[in-house]
């Protein structure tokens, strides 16, 4: 798009299907740079993916030409095919339904992305989904009880 410019910070937060704690430490650095490729992949550019066994967070700017929703559709379903494709589960790996996503200006990328970094550090001390609804409540979202990310299976 010529003379089109934009500048938007998404943190995109998503967790395995039923909370299983399945993304295991030793293949998780290698599907966090997969996620980052098909990120990039949308015409997005990634600024960091991490996570821990049950969820993942993303932060990336937005390219103005697609949606927050096609980016999370292409990232859940070739990184599903991913872990599948590798057998690195016994079982079928999916992604949960749903993803939340929020929004930043240019002066947040450093804290969010040393936020993301922590992960592991920061889920020690608190839970996903008590981050999650926390994260929602801040940005002043209404969510449904029955649709928040159920507790680690």
């Amino acid at each position: 798009m010529a003379n089109t410019y934009s500048q938007m910070y998404i943190q995109a937060v998503f967790a395995v299907k039923y909370r299983r704690a399945v993304l295991d430490k030793e293949w998780r650095a290698e599907l966090m740079a997969v996620i980052g490729n098909l990120i990039n992949e949308t015409g997005c550019k990634t600024i960091i993916v991490n996570g821990v066994e049950d969820h993942v967070h993303c932060f990336f700017v937005l390219k103005p030409s697609i949606s927050v929703s096609e980016v999370m559709k292409n990232v859940k379903a070739k990184s599903s095919k991913w872990i599948n494709d590798n057998r690195l589960l016994a079982g079928r790996f999916e992604w949960q339904r749903g993803f939340g996503t929020f929004s930043y200006s240019q002066s947040h990328i450093d804290s969010v992305t040393k936020y993301i970094q922590n992960q592991e550090q920061h889920h020690s001390k608190a839970t996903f989904r008590n981050e999650y609804i926390e994260m929602l409540t801040r940005y002043g979202i209404d969510y449904d009880e029955q649709y928040v990310f159920k507790g680690l299976i």
